[in-house]
C-alpha cells in the first residue's frame, strides 16, 4: 500500500517541478522577447513579424526588397533584392531563421557606368539571384540594357568583386545560375519587352564551370503566352531527378508563381501554378526563392506589391505532393497554395531566441552610415561628411544642375525604403547656408514627391513645403505653404498611414510636421499621398540644396534620424 501510494505521489512531485521548470523557461523566454522588442522599438523598429510565441505574422519583411532571393549555407540564411539605380545596391540581409533579417552589407558599392552618376530611374539591377558553390558565394542578375552580370565573395559581408559584365545582350533578365551535379552550369533567364520585344519567353543557357562566361546564345526552354502570359522572374533549383525552374507570371499586381520542371535541361517542361491569391488579400504572390531548413522543412519567400509601401516580403510554407512543390495552404482544395497571414515559425534545428528586422534609425554617431541608406545614383564622396561635425551628419549644399527639372534629377537625395505602412520620421537639422536660397528637409519620393524643409531668405529663414507632381514627367516643383521663422535649426517630422481606397488599393498618406523643442510639434501643410517610383515603392530621407549656379554654398548638420509607430 505504501509503495501504491508512494509511485503516484513521485509522479505527481515530477509534473509539478517539470511544469515549474517549463513555466520558468517559458516565463524567461517571454521576457527576454520583450526586452528585445523594446529595444528593436527604442532603435527604431515599427514592424516586428516574430510574435514571441513561436508564431510568425506576414510581412516578414514590411519594406521594398523587390525580386528577393535568398539561400541557406549552413545555419545561416541570406537574402539579396533588386536595387536599380540605387547605391550602394543588391542590399544582402542575414538571418537565423527565416523570419528575423537584417541588413548586413551590399553586394555592388556602385555601378561600373557614367551614366549612373545621374539618376536612371527603374534600369540597372534587376532581379538578382544569391548562390554559394565550392566555398564562394555568388550573385548574378540582368541589366535589360547592358545585360548579364555576377559579382562573387568569400564573405556574404564582402568585400564583393566590382561587378562584371559576363554577357553583353539586350533584353536579358531575371537570371539564375545552377551547378548541376553531373558537372555542367547552366543560365535561366527571362526577357524585358521594352528592350528586346520579346517576352514570356524562359531560355537556358550553357556556362562555363566556374559560372564566369556564357558559351552560347541559349536555347528557349518554355513559351507561356498562352496559359502564364508576362512569365519572368525565373529561379533554377534540381531535386529528385527534375529541373525546376520557379517563375512568377500574370503580372506583378495580379499574377501568380508557375513552376516548371522536366527531367532534362532543356525540356519539355511541364507547367503548374503552385501560389495563387485566392481568397486572400495577399495580391500578386510570386517571384522569390525555394529555402530548405535544417530539418527539411521547405520554404518559400515571395514578395507582394503594396504600391507605395514597396513590394514587400511573405515567407510561406512549402511542401511536395508527387513532385510538385504546394506553397502557402490549399484552402479550396484546388492542388494550388494560398498565402498564409499567421504561421508557425520554421524549424531550423534549435531555439533562435533572436529578434531582428532591417535596421531604420540612424544616429549618426558611428564614422559610417547606417545600412539602411540609398543614394538615387552612384554617390560621390564629398557629399557627406560623419567626422566633420561628431554626432553629426555633415550634408554639404549640393548645387541644382542646370539641366534639372526638380529633385528627380539629383542623385544627391540620401533616402531609405518606408519601414511599415504606419510610421513618424523624425529628423533635428541646422542651416548653416552661405547662398540665399539654400534649402535643406525631410523628404518623401517617388513618382511624385513632397517634402518640408527650411529655405535661406534675405535676412531670416522660411519654412516650406514644396510638392512636385509627376515628377518622373519633369514638372517642376511648387512651393505650396511657407510660414517665415528667425531659426537655422529645427525638428521636422513626417507621419505616414494607410489608407484604402475604395477598390482596395493601399494608399500612403503623408502629414508634415516641426517642432523648436523637439516636444511639441505643430502640423504644417497639406497632406500628401505619396506615389511608388519606378519599380520601387516610395522613400523617405534627407536633402540639402542650393540654388542652380550657386558660387558659395554651405552646408547642412543632420543630428539623427528617427522612426516610431
Amino acid at each position: 500500500m505504501k509503495a501504491l501510494i508512494t509511485k503516484p505521489f513521485l509522479s505527481l512531485t515530477g509534473v509539478i517541478v517539470l511544469n515549474l521548470i517549463f513555466g520558468s523557461i517559458c516565463l524567461a523566454q517571454t521576457d527576454t522577447y520583450k526586452k528585445q522588442v523594446a529595444d528593436l522599438q527604442s532603435s527604431g523598429a515599427v514592424w516586428i513579424p516574430d510574435q514571441g510565441d513561436g508564431n510568425y505574422t506576414n510581412p516578414i519583411i514590411d519594406a521594398d526588397y523587390s525580386d528577393p532571393d535568398a539561400i541557406r549555407v549552413g545555419d545561416d540564411y541570406y537574402m539579396t533584392a533588386s536595387s536599380f539605380s540605387h547605391f550602394p545596391g543588391l542590399p544582402i540581409l542575414h538571418s537565423k531563421d527565416l523570419v528575423n533579417w537584417e541588413i548586413i552589407g551590399y553586394a555592388a558599392k556602385n555601378y561600373p557606368y557614367k551614366t549612373f552618376d545621374k539618376p536612371q530611374h527603374g534600369n540597372g539591377i534587376w532581379a538578382p539571384s544569391i548562390r554559394y558553390h565550392k566555398g564562394m558565394y555568388y550573385i548574378y542578375y540582368g541589366d535589360p540594357d547592358y545585360g548579364i552580370f555576377m559579382t562573387k565573395a568569400k564573405n556574404p559581408t564582402g568585400p564583393w568583386e566590382p561587378l562584371r559584365l559576363i554577357r553583353e545582350a539586350k533584353g536579358w533578365i531575371n537570371c539564375c545560375p545552377l551547378w548541376d551535379d553531373d558537372g555542367n552550369t547552366y543560365l535561366v533567364h527571362a526577357w524585358a519587352n521594352s528592350r528586346s520585344g520579346i517576352k514570356s519567353i524562359i531560355t537556358v543557357n550553357k556556362m562555363s564551370a566556374d559560372g564566369e562566361k556564357i558559351l552560347d546564345d541559349g536555347t528557349m526552354v518554355f513559351d507561356a503566352h498562352v496559359n502564364h502570359p508576362t512569365m519572368e522572374g525565373p529561379k533554377f533549383y534540381k531535386r529528385n531527378g527534375y529541373y525546376y525552374i520557379f517563375a512568377q507570371a500574370g503580372g506583378v499586381k495580379p499574377g501568380w508563381q508557375t513552376v516548371l520542371r522536366s527531367k532534362n535541361i532543356y525540356g519539355p517542361f511541364e507547367d503548374k501554378i503552385v501560389l495563387e491569391q485566392g481568397s486572400t488579400k495577399i495580391n500578386g504572390p510570386h517571384q522569390g526563392a525555394w529555402v530548405t531548413t535544417q530539418t527539411d522543412e521547405d520554404w518559400f519567400l515571395h514578395f507582394q506589391n503594396r504600391y507605395a509601401f514597396g513590394r514587400i516580403v511573405h515567407l510561406e510554407p512549402m511542401k511536395w505532393v508527387n513532385d510538385w512543390p504546394v506553397i502557402g495552404e490549399d484552402h479550396d482544395k484546388n492542388g494550388i497554395g494560398e498565402p498564409v497571414e499567421k504561421y508557425k515559425k520554421p524549424n531550423v534545428g534549435k531555439d533562435i531566441n533572436l529578434v531582428k528586422v532591417p535596421q531604420t534609425n540612424d544616429e549618426f554617431d558611428s564614422k559610417n552610415l547606417g545600412l539602411q541608406w540609398q543614394w538615387q545614383a552612384n554617390p560621390k564622396p564629398g557629399w557627406i561628411s560623419l567626422t566633420e561635425n561628431k554626432g553629426w551628419l555633415r550634408f554639404n549644399s549640393q548645387v541644382m544642375g542646370n539641366d534639372d527639372k526638380n529633385l528627380r534629377d539629383s542623385p544627391s537625395l540620401l533616402m531609405q525604403k518606408f519601414p511599415a505602412r504606419q510610421f513618424s520620421a523624425t529628423t533635428l537639422l541646422e542651416l548653416n547656408s552661405k547662398q540665399v536660397g539654400e534649402k535643406a528637409g525631410l523628404i518623401i519620393f517617388g513618382m511624385d514627391y513632397s517634402y518640408i524643409g527650411i529655405v535661406k531668405k534675405d535676412s531670416s529663414y522660411a519654412l516650406v513645403q514644396n510638392v512636385c507632381n509627376n515628377a518622373d514627367r519633369g514638372n517642376p516643383e511648387a512651393e505650396i505653404f511657407t510660414a517665415g521663422i528667425q531659426v537655422n535649426k529645427i525638428y521636422l517630422r513626417v507621419s505616414v498611414k494607410q489608407d484604402l481606397s475604395d477598390n482596395g488599393i493601399p494608399q500612403a498618406l503623408c502629414s508634415f510636421s516641426f517642432s523648436f523643442n523637439g516636444q511639441a510639434f505643430i502640423p504644417f501643410g497639406k497632406e500628401f499621398k505619396a506615389r511608388e517610383g519606378k519599380w520601387v515603392g516610395a522613400k523617405v530621407g534627407i536633402f540639402t540644396y542650393a540654388p542652380k549656379n550657386s558660387a558659395k554654398v554651405g552646408y547642412t548638420d543632420f543630428d539623427w534620424f528617427r522612426f516610431t509607430k
